[in-house]
């Protein structure tokens, strides 16, 4: 694996837990009784139930912003900015941003808030629900080090949820390119949507590709298949299985937050 990326993440099969931020202002589920404050106050909730499980990092990402966008509402990301500075004192683990689904702002997001790492699509071409879909991996990384953030991680999600890859190469060749071309820090590997996991072939075609990159499952990990996905996954981005009732939709509830790191750890014990 690269050593910045084994830099950031020292634990062998790091979890990346997500932070779902409410909808934010721009977006037309924005709930204006609770306004920011109780944006602040569901995501400090959320960041301390996944901190106290012990969890590697924490990502914050707009999920709540439907219907989703290829270009963010600007208004979105200053408040996704203002709401994470409001938390940072309170951050103990690295921690990324993933604004849907706009590689700049989510860059821009990154390096104003001091993230640890981003995550996108930075790359290919897409017909999905937001309409047909081009990613620029070299604007986006040339814009990171122009706003001096050259350390920041950048994981690249080459199998966009909502969308179909207008591009016919297999993913292991897809894989194989973005990491010659594109220099990525990592692989994400998804399911269809959020929430609904990757296929194991699709992980395993592309670790047996990218063999000196970090691979992860991006979407749909859950408690009773983390140890399977382990034994080919480097590590993984999980989300609604750390929630009440596993619906992504709603709050982390601590028990299964903590129950999914009480099985990593065992996991972690036998490798």
């Amino acid at each position: 694996m690269k050593n910045r990326f084994n830099k950031v993440f020292t634990t062998r099969k790091p979890v990346i837990a997500m932070v779902h931020l409410g909808a934010l202002p721009g977006s037309p589920l924005y709930d204006t009784k609770t306004g920011i404050n109780g944006l602040i106050e569901s995501a400090r909730s959320d960041l301390h139930a996944l901190q106290n499980a012990n969890v590697d990092a924490v990502m914050f990402g707009n999920e709540n912003d439907r219907p989703y966008e290829l270009t963010v509402d600007t208004a979105s990301t200053s408040a996704a900015a203002y709401i994470i500075g409001q938390l940072r004192s309170e951050i103990t683990v690295p921690f990324g941003v993933n604004m849907l689904w706009d590689p700049m702002a989510t860059v821009a997001l990154g390096a104003a808030t001091g993230a640890t790492f981003v995550r996108e699509i930075f790359s290919g071409s897409y017909a999905s629900d937001m309409g047909n879909w081009t990613a620029d991996a070299g604007k986006a990384m040339r814009y990171r080090d122009r706003l001096n953030r050259e350390d920041m991680l950048m994981l690249f999600n080459v199998s966009a949820e909502f969308a179909y890859s207008l591009d016919q190469r297999s993913l292991a060749d897809r894989a194989k390119s973005v990491a010659f071309s594109s220099i990525p820090d990592a692989i994400l590997v998804s399911g269809q949507i959020t929430g609904e996991a990757a296929d194991i072939s699709d992980l395993k075609t592309v670790k047996n590709n990218v063999p000196n990159l970090p691979v992860l499952a991006n979407t749909g990990v859950k408690h009773e298949t983390v140890e399977e996905i382990f034994k080919i996954a480097d590590g993984c981005i999980v989300g609604s299985a750390l929630k009440y009732s596993g619906d992504t939709w709603q709050s982390v509830d601590p028990d299964r937050a903590q129950d999914f790191m009480n099985r990593v750890k065992k996991i972690r014990s036998q490798l």
